[in-house]
This record gives C-alpha cells, structure tokens and sequence, in this order.
C-alpha cells in the first residue's frame, strides 16, 4: 500500500472493520518508504488508534473533524466556503476523475481528502505530488490547527505536506492556528445551530441529517472510495 492510500485510510472515519485488518495497516507503515524516524510515529498512531474501542476512536474523529469548519476535510470548504464557486469546483474535480479513467463508486463529496488520496495513490508519483502541493497551505494549516489542539491527528497531516513540498516548517503556521478563535466549543456550536436554517416535512432528504464523509471501509489492499472504469 501507499503511503497516500495508508495516511487517507488512517485520516477516514474509523469503521468497525478497521480493527480486522490492523496486521496489514502495520505492515503497510513498515513498506510505506518513510524515514526511520517518522515511520515509527506512524506505527506509534496505528498502535495507538488500534488500542482503542471503536466507539472511542470514532468519537475522537468526530470531536476532531466533525465539529465546526476549522477542521473540515472537505478542502473546497476552506477555498470556497459556502460560495457558488464550491460547486462548480466539485463538478470541475469530479470531471478530473473521469478523465483519469475512475468514477467515484461510493456517495462522497469529491473534495474530501481521504478520497482524494484514494485516487492520488493510484496516479503517478509526480502528478500526486504536484496536486497536493497546490493545496499544501491547506493542509499545513490543518496539521497546526490538530498539533495546536493536541491531536495525534497532526501526525498525518504533516506527513500530507512533507510529502508534498519536501519539507515542514509549521512554525508561522501554528502562531495563525494558537491566535485563531476555536469554531469547535460548545457555545460557538450552539450559536451555529441557532443561526443554521432547519427545514420540517415528510420529504425531507435524510442524507441531510447524517454526517456526509462516511465511504465504507474496505479491506486495505482494495479501493474503499474510486473504481476504474473501462475505456
């Protein structure tokens, strides 16, 4: 496995089935062709992460990525937000999948980054390189916003950046994150609820009321989120 497939598996909401396969996620880190240094820190997370109940992991991810959008991992929320651009640019992202050759297999929104790293895994090695550096920033931030927050989560991010440019320096970016006001408390949830539109009848959508990046998880050595298409 990749290193992209292995840091988009880890970063993806951790489904029961995870724990079956912990064997294969650490032999994965073992073959993924990191330093020696930084291998062992993902070993150490996949360790850790697979020590734990599933319901406390899962737990961990919610309060970590589904609470407020300073954590999101869907990208274009950090580049669009709610503008009308962000649809056009799922739409422009989708159309880059297909004509690669991959039509999204499961209902995810296509700027979310474990799906992301799925389809980059598959691609060459100077194409993924070139498409995460152009949204490193991002990402870089989102590691300083998880090390600002304690969260073991930043490990993989990081190694999303090294990646990418070669290298990490953090440190102006985790000035911007410990300066930043937290979107996750509790009051400032509440106030979004408050501030939120809610739609009543027998037709509401129920896709609406679940959390939207949740692809089911598959055995390691196949694709959870992409599926090649014949020409």
């Amino acid at each position: 496995m990749s290193l992209l497939k292995l840091v988009g598996v880890l970063l993806d909401y951790p489904q029961d089935g995870m724990w079956q396969h912990g064997d294969e996620l650490l032999a994965a880190v073992e073959a993924c062709g990191l330093p020696q240094a930084r291998r062992a820190q993902l070993a150490g997370f996949v360790g850790e992460l697979l020590a734990c109940d599933a319901l406390e992991a899962q737990d961990r991810w919610l309060q970590t990525f589904d609470r407020g959008r300073a954590m999101s991992l869907l990208l274009f929320e950090h580049i669009h937000g709610e503008s009308r651009d962000r649809g056009q640019a799922m739409v422009d992202l989708i159309e880059a999948y297909r004509k690669n050759g991959y039509e999204l297999s499961a209902k995810e929104l296509p700027d979310y980054l474990p799906l992301l790293l799925e389809y980059l895994s598959l691609r060459p090695e100077v194409e993924a390189r070139d498409w995460l550096h152009h949204v490193s920033h991002i990402i870089g931030l989102l590691a300083a916003r998880a090390g600002e927050r304690q969260s073991p989560y930043a490990l993989l991010l990081e190694l999303l950046v090294e990646y990418a440019e070669g290298k990490l320096d953090l440190s102006a970016l985790r000035k911007r994150a410990s300066e930043e006001p937290r979107d996750d408390t509790p009051e400032v949830m509440d106030k979004l609820w408050e501030e939120e539109a809610v739609r009543f009848g027998t037709e509401a959508p129920s896709e609406d009321c679940a959390p939207a990046t949740r692809p089911s998880f598959k055995a390691v050595s196949s694709s959870a989120a992409t599926q090649q298409v014949q020409p």
